[in-house]
């Protein structure tokens, strides 16, 4: 992440002092004023503002001040732990809440699951384990990987959606066979027609990213891979499984030419519009996104469908895809930041779920009919959404593989993300990058987090 800003020492001060005026770091017990420190878009930011006024308001004497924080979130979080001025409640990136809840510095959640039923009802992967009977946090919502579609670009092309049931997902080659009618260049030619020019090209027919893990997590795992064995020591991502996954993505930019490659996307600089943007400018026809930007959508007015992700062996997509919220240790006001936590994502005080940012981690809300409408029967959410987001995720989501693999920060800077960065240029094959990274993976992996059932 970009670290120029950290220099700013005036910018670093503020954060300090706002989170040292909140009680951190052992401020007065006397005065219950707690820090929700969070990431996010402009929208995630006026809703999760507005959660913490309803909390505010529901408990009297508790005053909660948000800390919105953008950018270099985890360098600036970093920079309040070792300075002893954390916040009370917060997200946390999820390699770094393992790490921090080993030194101590979240409060372990699971004495606490017997005072607050909700939380005992969560799905099984929603839990964050760092040792038996201690939990530091849970994922902050279940979000799962979802095919996001223009209606305007499907229509245009005379093509059928992107199904919205597993039963029905396109095949990895229909997948590329639609791609090639939505990529259109400059003078309205595609991919499989003569004089086609893919450096000029005014809609691409896809964008599925390679370096984002939880993108591809659920194709590998549908076609019969993992990033690793049963014990989390062997990296598997040089079995022909895993090269046949990352040898398609690539072959979308390179061969088939329907995906925009490193930097084709990008307005300025590294930065690429969101995907709400990317759908209603046309500039890509359908974007493989978390289900967390149908708040997005929603708020721009992107004229999107939703549909599941295209299929291998079997339709899986990766659940459970988000950072952690944990409570931090220290703050002098662990039962009042308990109940902010217990609060923050509980669908029946908070509208983050019907306004579409977040989904439930109560069970109920994908068994039981009265609880599912609670959240999903409203305008936000389109009529595909039951099947193409809440039976899709109860039944074939498997859990982020970011959220269990043990050393993974290390993994992913020193070998992981470079390997996945050459892929994405297209100067080598898939299969000899992952090869010679497999077994330096392997070197690295120090088996998979704790996990353990209710």
């Amino acid at each position: 992440m970009k670290r120029r800003d950290l220099l700013k020492m005036s910018g670093l001060a503020a954060l300090g002092a706002a989170a040292a005026a909140c009680g951190g770091g052992g401020g007065s017990e006397a005065a219950a004023r707690l820090q929700f420190m969070f990431w996010g878009s402009a929208f995630e930011k006026k809703a999760v503002e507005k959660m913490l006024r309803q909390f505010a308001e529901r408990n009297p004497g508790i005053e909660v001040e948000p800390l919105f924080t953008p950018d270099e979130y985890d360098v600036k979080l970093n920079t309040l732990v070792a300075g002893g001025r954390v916040p009370h409640v917060g997200y946390v990136p999820m390699a770094m809440s393992f790490r921090l809840a080993e030194q101590g510095k979240l409060v372990n959640l699971f004495p606490y699951l017997t005072k607050y039923p909700q939380l005992a009802g969560y799905l099984p992967d929603a839990y964050l384990w760092y040792g038996p009977d201690k939990m530091h946090g849970t994922a902050t919502a279940n979000e799962i990987e979802l095919l996001w579609y223009s209606k305007a670009a499907i229509a245009e092309a005379g093509i059928a959606p992107p199904p919205a049931t597993a039963a029905s997902a396109w095949t990895w080659d229909q997948l590329v066979e639609n791609a090639y009618k939505l990529t259109v260049d400059q003078n309205g030619r595609h991919p499989d027609e003569s004089g086609f020019d893919p450096g000029q090209v005014r809609q691409f027919g896809i964008s599925s990213s390679i370096t984002y893990g939880a993108a591809w997590y659920g194709f590998l795992r549908g076609n019969g891979g993992d990033f690793a064995d049963g014990t989390g020591r062997r990296c598997l991502l040089d079995a022909p499984e895993a090269v046949e996954v990352f040898q398609n993505l690539q072959d979308l930019i390179y061969e088939h030419r329907v995906m925009p490659g490193p930097g084709q996307l990008a307005a300025t600089g590294d930065d690429v519009p969101g995907t709400n943007i990317l759908l209603k400018t046309k500039r890509v026809a359908m974007v493989v996104d978390g289900h967390w930007s149908l708040l997005d959508m929603n708020e721009s007015k992107a004229g999107y469908g939703i549909g599941v992700l295209p299929r291998y062996a079997e339709p899986y997509t990766a659940s459970q895809v988000a950072g952690a919220t944990s409570v931090f240790a220290g703050t002098g006001h662990e039962q009042e930041a308990v109940e902010l936590f217990a609060f923050h994502n509980d669908p029946r005080y908070v509208d983050l779920f019907a306004q579409g940012l977040w989904m439930p981690q109560e069970k109920k809300y994908y068994e039981d009919q009265a609880a599912i409408d609670s959240w999903t029967k409203n305008a936000g959410h389109p009529p595909e959404f039951r099947t193409a987001v809440v039976d899709y995720a109860r039944d074939h989501g498997v859990p982020d593989f970011r959220n269990r693999v043990r050393n993974l920060a290390a993994i992913s800077a020193d070998v992981l993300t470079p390997a996945l960065q050459e892929i994405e240029s297209g100067k080598r094959p898939a299969g000899e990058i992952l090869k010679a990274a497999a077994p330096r993976i392997t070197g690295m992996l120090q088996g998979w987090h704790h996990t353990q059932a209710l």
